[in-house]
């Protein structure tokens, strides 16, 4: 896979506000895809089918813990570039995010 290529492959991820969600979410700690159903206030099979696409992409991977799978980040680098990202966002657009949280979508 190319630069180009992996590159378009996290913008595709990222341009879907539920992905995006999630991958923030991931960058805070592993998850169960329940878990992040309802933090996210989305449907179970929404979040499978997000996850799926997630896990497509190449971002998230999975952990079998018993008859449970969780959720976390496949990469360690993917959390800082996260973060940086949000970093870049904020000096876009300085005022999408304030004390309550981001407002942009």
């Amino acid at each position: 896979m190319s630069h180009t290529e992996a590159v378009a492959r996290l913008g595709y991820a990222l341009s879907d506000e539920t992905r995006t969600r999630i991958l923030l979410a991931l960058r805070e700690a592993p998850a169960y895809p329940s878990d992040l159903a309802d933090a996210l206030g989305v449907s179970r099979q929404v979040m499978s089918n997000q996850l799926a696409c997630l896990r497509g992409c190449g971002l998230v991977a999975t952990e079998r813990e018993g008859r449970h799978t969780w959720y976390r980040l496949a990469d360690p680098h993917l959390a800082p570039a996260l973060s940086e990202l949000l970093r870049v966002v904020l000096f876009v657009d300085p005022t999408c995010c304030g004390p309550e949280g981001c407002t942009c979508t």
